[in-house]
Parts: C-alpha cells; sequence; structure tokens
C-alpha cells in the first residue's frame, strides 16, 4: 500500500520523544495526507533516573501530548512498562498490549524501532511489535518500518546490527514541525554538540536528505511490506 494511499498509521516507540526523534516528520507527512496516526509509547521514560514521581511523568505526558497535536497525530497512549528495564517484562506482556492497541487501530502501517539499537527497551520494541504484526489472516498490517532515534541508534558500537536504510522519506516540508515537536521534551534535550540537541536532529534529517537527493529525510529499514 502505497504512502498517500494509507488511511491508518501506528507508530510504537519504546519512550516518550522516541516518535520524535525517529518518526517526526512522517507523522506530520501522514497527518498531512488525510491519514489518522496514532501514537503508542511503550515505557515510562522516567523510572531509570531514579524513583518515579507522578508529577514528573504527567508532566512528561503532557508534553507528548503537545508534541503529537503539533505533528497532527490523532492520538498518544502510554503504557508505563519500566523505563530501561522492559528485559525483564515476559515478551507476551509487550505482545498482548501492542495486539490490543491494534485491535482497536487496525493500523495499515507500523513504524517502531530498530533492532541493533543501544537501548535495551528499543530491542524489546521491535521484537514485539514483530510479533504483534505477524502476517497471520486476516491482519491489517501491509508495511512495517524501523527507524534510527538519535543516541540510541548511532550509539550501539561496531558490534551492533548495523542501521542500513532501504527506503528514505521527504520531511523536507515538515522538518520545522518535527523540531518543534521535539522542543517540547525540553528535559529530554541536550546542548548540542550532544546527538539529541535540536541542532543534531536537523543535522541528521539533511544528511539522511542529502543521500536520497533531498533537502531532509527520515531513513527506514523495511521489515516487511505486502502489496
Amino acid at each position: 500500500m502505497g504512502f498517500a494511499n494509507t488511511k491508518r498509521v501506528a507508530v510504537i516507540a519504546a519512550h516518550p520523544d522516541d516518535e520524535i526523534l525517529g518518526f517526526g516528520g512522517v507523522i506530520a507527512r501522514h497527518a498531512d495526507a488525510g491519514a489518522e496516526v496514532r501514537i503508542l509509547i511503550l515505557a515510562t521514560g522516567l523510572a531509570s533516573r531514579g524513583e518515579l514521581d507522578g508529577s514528573a511523568l504527567a508532566s512528561l505526558r503532557s508534553q507528548g501530548s503537545k508534541a503529537a497535536a503539533i505533528l497532527g497525530a490523532a492520538s498518544i497512549a502510554f503504557a508505563d512498562f519500566p523505563d530501561n528495564r522492559m528485559d525483564n517484562v515476559p515478551l507476551l506482556d509487550v505482545v498482548r498490549h501492542i495486539e490490543g492497541f491494534l485491535r482497536d487501530f487496525p493500523a495499515e502501517r507500523v513504524y517502531t524501532h530498530h533492532a541493533g539499537d543501544l537501548n535495551v527497551d528499543h530491542r524489546v520494541a521491535q521484537q514485539a511489535v514483530l510479533t504483534a504484526c505477524r502476517p497471520l489472516p486476516g491482519a491489517t498490517v501491509r508495511t512495517l518500518l524501523a527507524g534510527e532515534v538519535n543516541s540510541a541508534t548511532d550509539w550501539a558500537g561496531a558490534s551492533a546490527q548495523p542501521f542500513l536504510p532501504t527506503e528514505y522519506i521527504d520531511i523536507g516540508n515538515a522538518l520545522e514541525r518535527k523540531l518543534a515537536a521535539m522542543a517540547c521534551y525540553a528535559e529530554e534535550l541536550r546542548p548540542w554538540p550532544h546527538a539529541r540537541s535540536l541542532r543534531a536532529i536537523r543535522a541528521q534529517a539533511e544528511f539522511r536528505g542529502g543521500q536520497a537527493g533531498l533537502e531532509a529525510a527520515e531513513a527506514f529499514i523495511t521489515l516487511r511490506r505486502l502489496s
């Protein structure tokens, strides 16, 4: 199913801000094309920093909602799996949560993480998404793509599965919205030259664009495509 003809798009990411770093441009592109885009965040994004604080969690979710609105996403949901400890959660629990999300929202196109990322939650997320989106008879998911996340994909090291893009999506008209959405996550941003700075995010988009003859792009690995 082609990009322009896709009507239901799911972005399934490990932590708040991953959905912007890896997929912010395509979220805006799909929304602009008239698709309904729903986001699922699997882990809290806070627990690894110490005791989970309710007010901090509420603030982070509010930031996520604001970021999603800037990009035109229809909704963002939070699953509350333990941050940076998803390898301690039975995989079946994660799979079932994603299956429930997709049962309520039968997406045709799903974006998730790269299996070679440094962050363990990203790796669990891809395995769970692949399982939940297996091509059973009657399954709605036709396209499944893995994206890259600044400071998780690029820091994985030489022994990790490399991120070798198979396709690029033009986000030239969406890059400023991606950056504005990421700016909602003020506490997740770092000053340049950190990989998770606004300058680095722009540079990454322009670098991927240059590989494809575009002003800016997001790059993906095709995990599955049915046509």
